[in-house]
């Protein structure tokens, strides 16, 4: 887009301009931090007026705001500087509709200054949001540029975790058998899901453990039953127990090795195995990208042959649909987006693509090979020329192996400021699996994924 001044001289009465705007939640964000207005009826996640609605009003210097890139973009255009503006607000504006702003030439007046009529309105319905005057004075010399690349700025709240919040605790409470929470950090999680009614924790360990624990992190935990085990083991084991006895119907790791809470559950005569194998998966709320990001299998199997393959990629689907994504669209990544017999992941991908097109996989829709851009920016699938219904519009990303998936999560969480949700299939129950430095929000996401994917297995 070019931008274009026009000088004093060019200006005449009548001359107008407009600029359209679609706002978003986010904007409303990205002004609270900026401006530090942190009022809460401009935040779509807070009940700002006590109504128990969530409402996202646009703030009003955020709409007058708009003005502003009329004058500076286009009319009078570059080195536009204000003088002065009123504003009179007739109704408000909400995120997701889209708002025009105009300005008029009204009047030329001296030492280079023009009056203009402002105003924004709503687009759907021409409803004037808000109206005034503006005087500024008008560039000096003739500016033209194509428009300026300022960064992009993205705002690192949650939205698709605070959205499985919601659906989660209308449910009811899930028995978990917490293991082993005998640090602050993993027992703050599971009270943390108590508190918002997702689970209801059987507290599995060394009491003395837990309950200096909880000191640590000032809880009062007397409402809830500790199960004594003095070994991680012993405590592995009473929560596979639990299960079989129909006490518990999840499991939430706390403070101890991966290996040593899944071990009692791989026992062929007295485990929970169910037939598929054990998959982890990390359900991703990446800030910028538009729906839950599901990554897998970054924490369980190491090497996985073709057959375990189809295990993870059914098992991701499986926990896609229960989390709202109807027909889940499954990037099979390799380090290219052609079959290569020397890459035997590109190959592996493209037997899971053709088993998933002859009904040996079901519910998704899988590609593959399919390298990671390509999977996820429809750009560079197209740049690629991929033009099938998955590249560029992954919602689960199958790795080839235990390293590709851990460094992707950790990436996505570390360098784009992801909260991701961890959680094993293929047992009877689900298995909430979080790593030991995992945040609070992180386990109450695990456990709300957990939640409601038990909830539409339990309705079959």
């Amino acid at each position: 887009m070019i931008f274009e001044s026009r000088m004093w001289e060019e200006l005449q009465p009548g001359m107008n301009a407009e600029m359209k705007r679609l706002c978003t939640a986010d904007d409303f964000y990205v002004f609270a931090a900026a401006s530090g207005n942190h009022n809460p009826v401009h935040l779509e996640a807070e009940d700002g007026d006590g109504d128990g609605v969530t409402e996202a009003y646009a703030p009003g210097m955020f709409v007058a705001s708009l003005i502003t890139a009329v004058l500076g973009n286009i009319l009078p255009g570059p080195g536009t500087l204000y003088r002065s503006q009123s504003l009179q607000f007739h109704a408000r504006a909400n995120a997701g509709e889209e708002l025009c702003a105009r300005v008029e030439v009204l009047e030329k007046l001296p030492d280079n200054v023009v009056r203009l009529r402002t105003e924004v309105r709503r687009c759907a319905d021409e409803a004037l949001i808000v109206s005034g005057e503006a005087c500024v004075i008008a560039p000096k010399r003739h500016l033209k540029f194509d428009a300026l690349e300022v960064p992009g700025l993205i705002s690192q709240r949650h939205r698709h975790f605070e959205k499985l919040l919601d659906r989660a605790e209308p449910l009811p409470a899930l028995d978990t058998a917490v293991v082993c929470p005998e640090n602050g950090h993993s027992l703050e999680g599971a009270l943390l899901s108590a508190e918002h009614s997702i689970i209801a924790p059987l507290l599995i360990g060394d009491p003395a453990r837990i309950e200096a624990a909880a000191a640590e992190i000032g809880h009062d935990i007397s409402r809830y039953e500790i199960i004594p085990a003095l070994t991680h083991r012993d405590a592995a084991h009473m929560a596979v127990k639990l299960v079989h006895d129909g006490r518990a119907e999840c499991i939430m790791k706390g403070h101890l090795h991966t290996d040593d809470l899944l071990k009692p559950m791989l026992d062929k005569q007295t485990g929970l195995r169910v037939g598929r194998r054990f998959t982890h998966i990390f359900v991703m709320d990446v800030p910028g990208v538009p729906h839950p990001l599901l990554v897998t299998d970054a924490a369980i199997n190491i090497a996985p042959d073709l057959e375990t393959k189809v295990d993870i990629v059914q098992n991701a689907i499986d926990l896609a649909i229960s989390i709202g994504i109807e027909v889940p669209k499954v990037g099979v990544l390799s380090a290219v987006e052609t079959v290569n017999p020397s890459i035997p992941s590109s190959l592996d991908a493209a037997l899971l693509s053709k088993m998933a097109e002859r009904g040996q996989i079901k519910g998704g829709i899988v590609d593959g090979p399919l390298a990671m851009d390509n999977a996820v920016d429809i750009g560079a699938a197209r740049t690629k020329g991929l033009r099938g219904e998955v590249a560029g519009h992954a919602e689960v990303l199958v790795a080839p192996g235990i390293d590709a998936a851990n460094m992707l999560a950790k990436q996505l969480a570390y360098i784009s400021h992801a909260e991701g949700a961890g959680l094993v299939l293929g047992a009877r129950v689900p298995v909430i699996l979080n790593s030991r430095s995992d945040s609070a929000m992180a386990r109450l996401a695990s456990a709300a994924v957990a939640a409601i994917h038990q909830n539409r297995v339990r309705r079959g």
